[in-house]
């Protein structure tokens, strides 16, 4: 069976699942059962430890090759076959890896403001009762040491978010006509228009995907002796019950964990002063790498209220781009 003709590569918390979910409508495209089969983030099994959750995360790898291709054996005759792995933009390997297989796929990449991607990341974890650390800023500083420790990608906030490296390194292998790259905005903001473009890119007929589907936003749990009891329980391994058992158990907890919890915090300006250090020199080199302006990630954002905060002292102002809006 051959391997995909496209990928969507990048990156997490942009709206990849939204995006497989759209394209799986169009007749000429047939997306994998499995949404993130993750097969070229190893070369063979993954590893067998790693952090909180991650031993669900590596039950999921479809590893071997005939697993992997099983995921397309009932493609319509004709159509264009594709996953969404959106860990495979981070991973250099994920990317030779890629190229050593299907030399000749189209990749896609959603990129978002990695303050809010990393906002959103964390978000996701904590309501699940993944992430230990009840604070974004502080759970971004133990990056570092998570990597040392062997944590997989989903915990590091700050690298997944740094976009220019990783399109710097992809440009050395693929040729940039196989390469779309956009802004999560434009998917949210002008879906059937973005939805086009990439109809384009894939050359499929355009104008039969107008939406991307919502995506479910969970509660935001309160820290306290309920959350440290729930999320316990959840990293401590329940994920890993035998099949089935393992995952309705979790289901039980994580349910509870988010009762009556209140809506998702949004991103202070605060904590998007303390983490935009992070990204700014990366966003450099991912305007140099693609040629556009991504400066409106370094600034404040506005809202209804008027802006959040100021241009952070010594930060330079970005030549063209625009004020967003504040998303969690």
């Amino acid at each position: 069976m051959p391997l995909p003709n496209f990928l969507v590569i990048g990156a997490p918390k942009s709206g990849t699942t939204a995006l497989h979910a759209a394209l799986s409508r169009h007749p000429a495209l047939h997306l994998s059962r499995v949404k993130e089969p993750k097969h070229f983030l190893t070369d063979g099994p993954p590893p067998a430890r790693g952090g909180p959750g991650d031993a669900q995360t590596y039950r999921e790898h479809v590893w071997r090759r005939a697993d992997y291709e099983a995921l397309f054996d009932d493609a319509p005759p004709g159509a264009l076959t594709g996953e969404a792995t959106p860990f495979y933009l981070h991973d250099l390997d994920a990317q030779r890896r890629i190229h050593a297989a299907v030399p000749g796929a189209r990749l896609i990449a959603v990129l978002r403001d990695p303050v809010e991607r990393a906002h959103s990341n964390w978000t996701h974890l904590w309501s699940a009762g993944l992430e230990p650390i009840g604070d974004v800023v502080k759970a971004c500083a133990a990056e570092p040491q998570r990597v040392a420790d062997g944590w997989s990608p989903f915990w590091h906030y700050v690298g997944l978010g740094r976009y220019g490296a990783q399109l710097r390194h992809l440009y050395t292998l693929f040729p940039r006509e196989q390469v779309l790259v956009f802004r999560y905005r434009d998917l949210i903001d002008r879906p059937a228009e973005t939805l086009d473009r990439i109809c384009a890119f894939l050359g499929v007929e355009q104008g039969l995907l107008e939406a991307v589907p919502r995506e479910n936003v969970t509660a935001h749990p309160v820290a306290g002796g309920r959350h440290r009891v729930l999320s316990a329980l959840l990293r401590s391994g329940v994920r890993v019950l035998p099949e089935g058992a393992g995952g309705r158990l979790a289901e039980r907890v994580e349910a509870l964990l988010q009762r009556r919890g209140p809506a998702r915090r949004p991103l202070t300006w605060e904590q998007r002063r303390a983490l935009i250090p992070y990204f700014a020199a990366d966003i450099e080199v991912l305007q140099e790498v693609t040629g556009e302006e991504f400066g409106d990630w370094v600034r404040p954002r506005r809202r209804s209220g008027g802006l959040v905060g100021a241009r952070p002292p010594g930060q330079r102002q970005a030549r063209n781009g625009r004020l967003g809006e504040e998303t969690t």
